[in-house]
Parts: structure tokens; sequence; C-alpha cells
């Protein structure tokens, strides 16, 4: 049986189609991918506190994938630390074949089973970390056999795969299955497969920084101020925060060296602690 991946476009005929055609074509295909989303939150939220249990406690939250997959997980990894102030291997994204398979495909990577635990291992897992695989397929080798190595270690195990009652479900804990039907071009699961992918991935880091206590109100107060737009906005978040005006701000965040050790000094400050 052809896997819903796999299975063929309900769009025909693209080559004879106008452009506004086909954009229309893609974008109704994408309108129906936060729907596949919605129906798979219960398997999210079952992720979720097993990940913010698991990093409370001290564990790290690892990704594998090999394609697509594997470049989402990295992009999602990487911006953790920037947005929440976290050190740079608490989330860390690896893909099959190393990191110059970011660019370039590495050809056959994504068939060794035996591959994934070593590249992990280079970043020190343990049993206390998480290992979510990413694939849309549900059947890439490297995720299966990373995914059963890091159980046999003591890691909780998620996924996101975009078939049901894949393999790559059978070795996690704790699966998520977006089912978003057939893609648009038959086969290219970086369309919607990957969005609901890093739709799910979005949700995971965001919801697990908040309760790991990395967003305060609605603000990211430990974001990193490596640009000019970012420190606007924490100067913007300072004043809203203590009712300053710009010129405090920007004395307070260049003395503390960020908001929420700003706004937290400013009020030991005055307060007499």
């Amino acid at each position: 049986m052809i896997s819903v991946t796999e299975q063929d476009s309900q769009h025909q005929n693209l080559e004879q189609q106008s452009v506004s055609a086909i954009l229309q074509g893609i974008n109704a295909e994408d309108t129906t991918v936060p729907l596949a989303v919605n129906k798979a939150l219960p398997q999210i939220e079952n992720l979720v506190n097993e990940v913010v249990s698991r990093l409370e406690k001290g564990g790290k939250l690892f990704y594998i994938g090999a394609g697509t997959s594997g470049r989402l997980g990295i992009v999602d990894a990487s911006e953790c630390p920037p947005t929440f102030g976290v050190p740079f291997d608490l989330v860390i994204g690896i893909i099959a074949g190393g990191d110059s398979a970011i660019r370039k495909a590495v050809e056959f990577a994504e068939d060794d089973e035996k591959q994934a635990i070593i590249d992990m291992q280079a970043f020190g897992i343990k049993g206390a970390d998480v290992v979510i695989g990413i694939a849309a397929s549900g059947r890439t080798p490297y995720v299966i056999g990373g995914l059963k190595a890091a159980k046999a270690l003591g890691c909780a195990t998620g996924c996101v795969v975009c078939n049901p009652g894949s393999a790559v479900a059978a070795a996690s804990d704790f699966p998520v299955e977006v089912v978003v039907g057939p893609e648009f071009v038959t086969g290219s699961t970086r369309m919607k497969a990957g969005t609901a992918q890093k739709l799910v991935l979005n949700m995971i880091t965001t919801t697990t920084m908040i309760k790991l206590g990395r967003v305060k109100g609605n603000k990211m107060v430990d974001m990193q101020l490596t640009n000019h737009k970012l420190v606007d906005r924490g100067n913007r978040m300072v004043q809203e925060a203590l009712g300053v005006s710009a010129e405090e701000a920007t004395a307070l965040l260049t003395e503390f060296g960020g908001v929420r050790k700003a706004v937290e000094g400013w009020q030991n400050r005055n307060n007499g602690n």
C-alpha cells in the first residue's frame, strides 16, 4: 500500500496551468495543514509535557532527521538561544550526513541506522535527554535507528511524522502524527508535510520555553540583543515594564546586558535590595 505522503496529487497537468492557478492550488492545499495539526494537539501535548519535565531536571532535547526534516530540526534548535537566551547545546538539531547536508544532499545518509546515535554521542547524549525524530515518511532508517538506540540509553523518545502507523512512530514513546494528505507535487514532502513539521516544532520549543520561565507575560525577556532591531525591541520592553524613558532604558540595558536583568536590577535598586 502506498503511504499517504507518496500518494498521487489531486491536482493534474500542473505544467499546463497558469501561474495564478498553480499558486491558488498550493495555497488551497496549505490551508489544510493547520487543521491536521489541530487534530494532533493531544499527542503534541503529551510530548511537550515530557520535554518540559526532562529539561527541568537537566536533560537536553535532540532533533534527528534527514533532508528537509533534518534541516527543519536544525532551524528550530538554532533559534532557541537567540530567542530564549538558553545555552546553545540545550536544543540540538542533527541531520543525517552531517552539517554539509544542510546545503547539499548526502547520498544514502538517511539509510544508515547506526549513525544517528554516533552523531548524538558527539553532543554527550545521556539517559535524561529527549530525542525527537522528524520524518515525513515515518520510515527513515537513520531516525528509526537513532530512536531505538536513544531509548536503550533511557532517553524519552518522540517523533513528528506525516503518515499514520509508521515505523518511526512505533519506535517513539510520544509519537506525533500529522497526516496532511497527498502533496501538491506528488511526493514533495518539503511542502505540506514540511509546513506541518515546522508548525509542530514551533509549538514544542515555544511551549517548553514558556513553561521553563523563558517568557514573561508575552515577552522574550531573555532574548539575546544581537542586532539593532532586537536592541530597540528590548528598549521598548524595559520602558513598558518600568515606565522609564528610552534613554534610561538604554542605560539599563547597557549596564545589565539583557531585558530581564535590566528590569530586575532596576527593581532591586529602587526597592532597596
